[in-house]
């Protein structure tokens, strides 16, 4: 498995409540295409980290593989610049709803499980 992983902080007029949400649902629809395995979001809890300036929300995202994880931004891509339909417009909303809050100290790292198999 792959691991995208994301740190960021939120800001602007949106609660974290009302963030998460969009969040989930938005990976919920890449989950339910078959775009990613699996996702997870967490957030800092009680301030404790050893590293300066470590975001306070980490998101996971799983695909089986690059190819996978590939096909998970090109749908992305796709309803973010053509809305040929319905359900591109929907996701395209959902990316939106939670993206547009994201701060600017945004950090992204792919990992893999170990060993390979």
């Amino acid at each position: 498995m792959d691991i995208y992983h994301v740190w960021c902080n939120i800001e602007g007029d949106v609660t974290d409540k009302e963030w998460a949400h969009d969040l989930r649902e938005f990976l919920q629809s890449l989950k339910d295409e078959h775009k990613i395995e699996s996702y997870r979001i967490t957030r800092c809890k009680l301030g404790f980290r050893s590293i300066q300036d470590l975001p306070e929300w980490h998101v996971m995202v799983e695909t089986k593989d690059m190819a996978q994880l590939e096909t998970a931004f090109q749908r992305v891509a796709k309803a973010e610049h053509h809305t040929l339909d319905e359900l591109d417009s929907k996701l395209k909303i959902k990316h939106n709803a939670f993206n547009q809050h994201v701060a600017d100290d945004i950090q992204h790292a792919l990992y893999r499980d170990w060993p390979d198999e």
